[in-house]
């Protein structure tokens, strides 16, 4: 590593007028040893400062840092932060398409735009745009959990030049030494700075139609026993219909908060139109004194006569009153009003969505979350322990507050206990969503081989995750294979031709043996087809050998025939006694032998078998002294003189082959079948070796896979020659977006060279809008130009499809025809109002098409081998539409 020498240490003292945590020194300490640290602690905790620091002493160092966070929005409030921290010159900005002092020692950006300055030059090298920066900070890197930004976080990392140290400023996540270790492996030496820590600690309530009440029990280990339900009452205060809970009422729950002065409160409300109703619900509710009343009154005035178009009726009441609505379908100049006024303690309640805790530096005294469960696209879940613990700690203002407070309300479907769960649940770890993209195969192959490229692909933390994760099956293929090299090993001192030898012979055993077998049987059947017929003239004193389903005995045993008996069928019972002095009822089934051959026993007629037995087949009963005599006349017959010719010479064969074998020395030396079994086994555990090494190797080339895949796709379309970007590969490298690929495919068919920058304002717009709801209408047309141009791109789009079906691969490809209409509208100078008025879309969602349309335009003026004319036409557009309140002003 060859970072800079620490220099002599800052006085910190004059930076931080203040005492430091424990956590913070730690973290300071770890830089000034030049490595890079993963700073994990509660939101709202400090973590800031670590990034701070490392900005002071670059300054002090004549130095760059660049400060990286997941939001533009969350940007723009750093620049705001750091210039009254820093001063108006040392800080620049970057975005999507603007730049501001792009080269303050301090320059502010998103991760995108970060990893997008990374792509230019070879991985690892200081390119131009990293000249004299000595640090990054990665503010809110837990966002690496995001579906759709997460990819950017690891690639940032893994492309990061080593020298330059990290600093990870994460939210608490169950496996932050995982990421940690990830960092030392891929970045360079690495601190955990951990701290659980919260300078204002948080107490947990419960709110029901009773009261607010604790939530946990003393040791804040489980649920306040109070709350637990009676058996036979319910513990969760009134029910309702339907004999649920009922949920207190939001001027209830806030009535609670105000006697006990918990505001200003952040309410949690996880759709936008419970945010609207909320506010109307409480709008006539008075939450301000009168100074602040009149501070509240010049700000929102002076506001409004800023930018009169801003204003919504249903908004601009309450907030008078300190009450505000906050979600993605407000106006965001509204929103960024009403951040303001909620830092400055003006704003007594915000009722938000959960994306108001993703970022936004908005702390409160109090944080009300109205209900446990979301709604996801595969119905309602409860809330997971990161979700719930991420707008808890917007509670607790340090410096102002001794204790943040979160309320749980009741509702019909959880109360207290799960309540009582997520406020005791450790936070969830950090999963990898690393996805390769168009953009990234392009980028990669652009400055580097296919085997660089693998291997920085197999550096991200996913792949990190999934070794972790197959260790086990790793360690399960070293045992197969360590036992297949001892068997091997066991094997080879056994001659092989000798072992070849015996082989055979096992083998023509094996078929001699079944050979006999089946003549055996053979003749067995023939044997039975005529003892069946001689047993039909047999008489008494005839010598048979009985054992079958009515005799079960061990051996056949032989016995004389006495007499005959109906029997159920054609053949009759037979009546005989043993030569064990027995009695036998036998069926001609039974018979396994008749000896003619052999003379008669005298059985005299008035030998009878005992009247209490039963002639069945089956039944069986003791002889007498009489019978004793008749039984010892019953000779033994020795072996069966009918064996027919084939079967004795089939037998004289397998013995012959028997002794073949046993004089084998294999046989003699007793290892033989010891020998067999380990070969088997052997066979055996290659095939397990096989089966798990395709199990690993299919997981963890999990991500290479998919960059293979997005190559053919590629190939196909002509962006790739020889794995080297051509001219239609390096436009769509150039570009942004959910699909480079589309994106690249269209600007460069030509469709959209020609039309006027009105119309190419709207085509953008088409590019980069998501499927809209169904109930979502806009009240304009469409211009023929427009409509005319984006039919000619259904083709591609058709061809795009079915690649991507037939390579498994996920990407959208927009091309969105119902509410492009409004940017047509908004590029013709049509007023705000009147835009608004003709869709059922939300100021802030009409805001987001505009912004991602702006964003796409402000791309195409730099991508590269496009007509100067289109480029010229896409500049102009973006001027038509950069207007309030779409701009993003940043002064």
């Amino acid at each position: 590593m060859n970072y800079p020498a620490p220099s002599p240490e800052l006085d910190l003292g004059s930076i931080f007028p203040f005492e430091l945590d424990q956590f913070q020194k730690d973290a300071i300490a770890s830089l000034n040893a030049g490595r890079s640290v993963v700073v994990c602690a509660p939101t709202g905790s400090g973590k800031t400062l670590v990034g701070e620091y490392a900005i002071y002493r670059a300054l002090a160092r004549r130095k760059r840092v660049f400060y990286t966070t997941p939001l533009k929005a969350l940007s723009n409030q750093k620049l705001r932060d750091f210039r009254e921290k820093f001063g108006m010159d040392q800080v620049g900005l970057l975005t999507g398409d603007a730049s501001i002092n792009r080269d303050a020692p301090i320059l502010v950006m998103t991760t995108e735009i970060f990893r997008n300055m990374l792509y230019g030059t070879p991985i690892g090298q200081i390119g131009i745009s990293l000249v004299d920066v000595e640090a990054v900070v990665l503010d809110e890197c837990h966002y690496m959990n995001d579906r759709q930004r997460g990819t950017v976080w690891e690639e940032s990392i893994i492309y990061c030049p080593r020298e330059v140290q990290l600093a990870a400023l994460s939210a608490t996540v169950a496996n932050s030494d995982q990421l940690t270790d990830w960092l030392n492996q891929v970045h360079g030496p690495t601190d955990l700075i951990y701290s659980d820590f919260r300078p204002v600690p948080l107490e947990f309530h419960f709110c029901n139609p009773k009261g607010l009440f604790p939530l946990l029990n003393d040791s804040k280990t489980k649920i306040n026993p109070r709350l637990q339900k009676k058996r036979g009452r319910g513990g969760d205060g009134e029910r309702g219909r339907g004999g649920r809970p009922e949920a207190p009422g939001i001027i209830y729950t806030l009535s609670q908060l105000q006697q006990r002065d918990m505001l200003p409160a952040i309410y949690f409300i996880f759709s936008r139109r419970g945010c609207d109703k909320a506010v109307a619900e409480v709008g006539d509710l008075w939450l301000v004194n009168n100074d602040e009343s009149q501070i509240l009154r010049r700000q929102i005035d002076d506001f409004l006569a800023r930018n009169p178009e801003a204003g919504r009726s249903g908004q601009i009441a309450p907030l008078y009153r300190g009450i505000a609505a906050h979600h993605a379908g407000i106006l965001p100049a509204w929103k960024v009003l009403v951040e303001e006024l909620f830092q400055q303690g003006l704003i007594k309640v915000v009722f938000a969505t959960e994306t108001l805790a993703a970022g936004i530096n908005m702390p409160a005294r109090t944080t009300v979350i109205s209900t446990l469960s979301k709604r996801t696209d595969t119905g309602h879940r409860l809330l997971n322990a990161s979700e719930f613990l991420q707008m808890a700690g917007r509670a607790g203002r340090r410096g102002m507050d001794k204790q943040g407070h979160v309320v749980t309300v009741q509702t019909p479907f959880e109360g207290a206990k799960e309540a009582a769960y997520l406020a005791t649940s450790k936070p969830d770890p950090l999963v990898s969503q690393f996805t390769p993209s168009y953009g990234m195969v392009l980028n990669l192959l652009q400055t580097h081989t296919l085997e660089q490229t693998r291997e920085l692909i197999e550096r991200s933390f996913g792949q990190y995750m999934a070794t972790l994760h197959l260790r086990p099956n790793y360690e399960e293929i070293a045992e197969l294979k360590a036992q297949l090299a001892l068997l091997q090993e066991q094997i080879a001192a056994v001659d092989e031709n000798e072992l070849a030898v015996y082989e055979k012979l096992r083998q023509r055993l094996k078929v001699e043996r079944q050979i006999l077998k089946t003549l055996q049987e053979q003749a067995q059947e023939d044997r039975q087809e005529e003892m069946v017929m001689m047993l039909g003239f047999a008489v008494s004193g005839t010598l048979l050998s009985l054992k079958g389903k009515n005799i079960t005995v061990p051996t056949p045993i032989t016995a004389v025939l006495v007499g005959k008996t109906p029997g159920s069928g054609q053949a009759p019972y037979l009546v005989c006694l043993g030569g064990d002095n027995r009695w036998y009822v036998a069926t001609t089934a039974d018979v396994v032998d008749l000896y003619a051959q052999l003379p008669r026993v005298d059985v005299p007629p008035d030998v009878l078998p005992p009247p209490e037995m039963p002639l069945k087949p089956g039944q069986s009963r003791r002889g007498t002294e009489e019978t004793f005599a008749i039984a010892g006349c019953i000779p033994e017959p020795g072996e069966p003189l009918h064996l027919p010719p084939e079967v004795a010479e089939q037998l004289s064969r397998v013995t012959a082959v028997q002794e073949q074998l046993e004089t084998h020395p294999l046989h003699q030396s007793g290892n033989a079948a010891t020998i067999f079994k380990r070969r088997a086994r052997y066979i055996e555990l290659e095939a397990e070796l096989e089966e798990s090494q395709g199990q690993i190797e299919q997981q963890s080339q999990r991500h290479w896979e998919e960059f293979l895949s997005l190559i053919e796709i590629l190939q196909h379309f002509g962006c790739l020659d020889n794995l080297i970007p051509t001219e239609l590969g390096r436009i769509a490298a150039a570009i942004r977006g959910e699909n480079e690929l589309w994106l690249g495919l269209v600007f460069a068919s030509g469709e959209l060279n020609n039309l006027d920058p009105h119309h190419l304002a709207a085509a953008a717009a088409a590019l980069v809008t998501e499927t809209p709801r169904p109930d979502s209408k806009v009240n304009f047309d469409l211009s023929n130009e427009v409509a005319e141009a984006l039919a000619k791109l259904r083709g591609i789009r058709r061809q795009m499809f079915q690649l991507q079906r037939r390579y498994n691969v996920a990407l959208p490809i927009w091309l969105e025809f119902e509410l492009i209409a409004l940017v047509e509208q908004w590029a013709l100078g049509v007023e705000w109002t009147e835009i608004c008025e003709n869709t059922s879309l939300d100021e802030g969602d009409v805001v987001r098409i505009l912004r991602r349309t702006l964003d796409l335009l402000s791309q195409i003026p730099h991508v590269p081998h496009l007509p100067e004319s289109f480029q010229r036409n896409a500049y102009r557009a973006m001027q038509l539409i950069d207007r309030f309140p779409v701009n993003e002003v940043v002064e």
